[in-house]
């Protein structure tokens, strides 16, 4: 029962940070949207900025374990193919989606957190093991850029103009056309 009310202010208040943004929700309307007291509300989450952790909290893990495959690994091309499409899988559940979408539309406020700030460095670090040792300038860009070409086509491509699975192949196939440029 605890989880599932745990679940419950998650989904409230990811759509509410999502639709009227994270700055203008405040935890009474939350808690009055669940049907709770803040006091219950409380029990779960201090602030916002703990329920935000708790949303992102998964993709730090997923990042923190594809980081430490990646390192145990040697830094081949087929090393470089494997991370991207371990990278994709990551991000084919619908649940990143809606974090992404409430991310992207409340970055100023969001541009401090620290859990953020730390899939940010894992971003960076999974970057950076992308390539190996004397890798160009030009190498590390295209590497770098194959990791956000997967999550480009979400963005690019208005809502419902091709299947989810069409957009997840054609990011997979760009992301390692740039992994071999």
């Amino acid at each position: 029962m605890r989880e599932d009310t745990r679940t419950r202010i998650q989904e409230v208040a990811l759509r509410r940070f999502t639709e009227q943004g994270y700055e203008a929700t405040s935890l009474r309307e939350i808690a009055e949207e669940l049907g709770v007291t803040k006091a219950a509300l409380y029990y779960h989450f201090k602030t916002k900025d703990d329920i935000v952790a708790s949303l992102v909290e998964k993709r730090l893990i997923e990042l923190e374990e594809l980081l430490e495959w990646a390192r145990n690994r040697p830094k081949t091309p087929e090393t470089r193919r494997e991370l991207v499409e371990r990278y994709a899988a990551g991000l084919r559940d619908d649940r990143h989606h809606g974090i992404a979408r409430f991310l992207e539309r409340n970055q100023t406020a969001l541009r401090d957190h620290p859990m953020l700030i730390k899939i940010r460095e894992r971003m960076m670090e999974l970057v950076s093991e992308l390539s190996e040792s004397g890798a160009t300038p030009a190498e590390r860009v295209s590497y770098s850029l194959a990791l956000f070409a997967l999550h480009a086509g979400k963005w690019l491509l208005k809502e419902g103009e091709l299947p989810e699975e069409e957009i997840q192949k054609a990011t997979v196939e760009v992301a390692l056309r740039l992994l071999d440029a």
